[in-house]
């Protein structure tokens, strides 16, 4: 009789943890596809809002050689605010098309593909780099390695519209961030986890402008490299199907390197690591939601075994259901970004 209860509760348990585990993988890909969903309708009505013509500030010379002075008019832009709406990304092979906002950061591509803070944005004389999930939060580059050569990807921005053919699609490892170093053609690298549901590497999709460059409207700025935060555990990449980028992650530049044109890739690329790797932090509230959702449940049981056996559950459950979401919310955060 002993050796049976203790079988039972044995099963009991694994039953319960096998079920929790199902909960939350079906959290990290239909859950977070509909916050990415909302996100992204948001992300529309601030992009159409950013293509409406603005007058920008210019800085006016007047240059006094030759017969009569001579005046020049030259446009810079503020660099992009990190979290905002920055362009439209279109690959039509694959079925892609999203608001990219600036910021690469967990929260950041949450909401959608993010730009690398400190490269190009795209249509401007550069190395243009974008992340994105492959697999949670609506997997926006899930088919990525299905890119071929020649095929084309379109890009708005409020500076105009743009065409980009692939030129390439590789694998590299994550310390591979040469592949955010600056160019002297007008490039887009697009970047995210592989293989599927992994972090091992990174898959990248490089595509080379298909028409005149524009000059960077955001004057540069001095770069500077933040202390890098320790690595999380290997995230599942929302992108991982293809044998191509595994290199360079696109991190969050909590430097505030954001408007910078000219910062290296080497420092681009230690700053994306910092923020694709995940976030640390977050392990001691994902154990403290953890115990409040067992503890609730607990707590049901408790009851029900002293009065009736299903009000007390369905009572505690509506609790256990934001206890164990909050706690799913805080899990996610340990694996790296573009997962």
């Amino acid at each position: 009789m002993r050796l049976a209860r203790v079988v039972g509760a044995v099963g009991r348990v694994l039953i319960t943890v096998g079920v929790l585990v199902l909960a939350f993988v079906a959290y990290q890909l239909w859950g977070t596809g509909l916050q990415e969903a909302r996100a992204q309708s948001q992300l529309e009505a601030e992009f159409e809002a950013a293509l409406t013509p603005t007058t920008v500030p210019g800085t006016t010379t007047t240059t006094t050689t030759g017969p009569e002075p001579t005046t020049t008019t030259t446009t810079t832009a503020p660099p992009p605010v990190k979290g905002d709406a920055v362009a439209r990304l279109q690959i039509p092979r694959i079925g892609v098309d999203k608001v990219v906002v600036e910021g690469v950061s967990l929260d950041d591509l949450k909401r959608g593909p993010g730009h690398f803070p400190g490269t190009p944005l795209p249509g401007e004389l550069g190395n243009s780099a974008i992340a994105g999930h492959r697999t949670t939060y609506g997997a926006p580059f899930y088919d990525i390695g299905e890119l071929e050569e020649g095929d084309e990807i379109l890009v708005t921005t409020p500076r105009g519209e743009f065409r980009y053919l692939v030129s390439s699609v590789t694998v590299v490892r994550p310390d591979q961030v040469e592949v955010l170093d600056p160019s002297d053609d007008a490039r887009l690298t697009l970047t995210t986890c592989h293989p599927r549901f992994s972090a091992r590497q990174r898959l990248i999709v490089v595509a080379t402008l298909d028409g005149e460059a524009l000059e960077p409207a955001t004057p540069p700025e001095a770069p500077t490299l933040p202390a890098l935060p320790d690595d999380g555990p290997d995230g599942d990449d929302p992108d991982g199907d293809d044998p191509e980028s595994d290199d360079e992650q696109e991190g969050d530049d909590p430097a505030g390197t954001g408007g910078d044109r000219v910062i290296s890739g080497q420092v681009i690329g230690e700053n994306a690591a910092a923020g694709l790797s995940g976030d640390p932090t977050a392990r001691v509230p994902a154990l403290l939601w953890g115990l409040a959702a067992a503890t609730i449940w607990l707590a049901a049981w408790f009851v029900s075994t002293r009065w009736r056996r299903w009000p007390p559950y369905l009572l505690a459950f509506p609790f256990f259901a934001v206890a164990l979401f909050l706690c799913f919310e805080q899990v996610g955060r340990l694996f790296p970004a573009n997962i």
